[in-house]
């Protein structure tokens, strides 16, 4: 993927640098996120994914400036689980791409923020 995925201002565009611009729905994408965030500078966030042959899990925040915050890339055989913090500048969804056996798969959930995380 080229750098170029975390200096997209959309969403769409992001998706499109990961070559997911229509990913499938899958309830085999878990994402473990607090629904309200007291504050959205620290955001603690898990994703499992239990897609056969998940090769990648990229994690998009719909309504930060860059919504790219992490592409992580899976060895085969290696357990595809993220955790990590993300900054969430106001309420918002995050959104979840796994890569599969050349397909793209997505989950999302919303995130209230109550104190923004990106200067607010």
């Amino acid at each position: 993927m080229p750098a170029a995925g975390f200096g997209a201002k959309t969403t769409a565009d992001a998706l499109k640098t990961l070559g997911a611009t229509q990913p499938l729905p899958s309830k085999d994408l878990l994402i473990e996120a607090p629904e309200i965030a007291e504050n959205g500078a620290v955001v603690p966030i898990e994703i499992t994914s239990n897609v056969p042959g998940t090769t990648s899990i990229a994690v998009l925040i719909d309504k930060n400036p860059f919504p790219l915050v992490g592409k992580f890339d899976f060895m085969e055989g290696a357990l595809p689980f993220v955790k990590l913090n993300a900054k969430v500048g106001e309420t918002s969804e995050v959104r979840v791409v796994a890569e599969a056996r050349g397909k793209h798969y997505v989950a999302t959930q919303e995130i209230k923020v109550t104190i923004g995380g990106c200067g607010g």
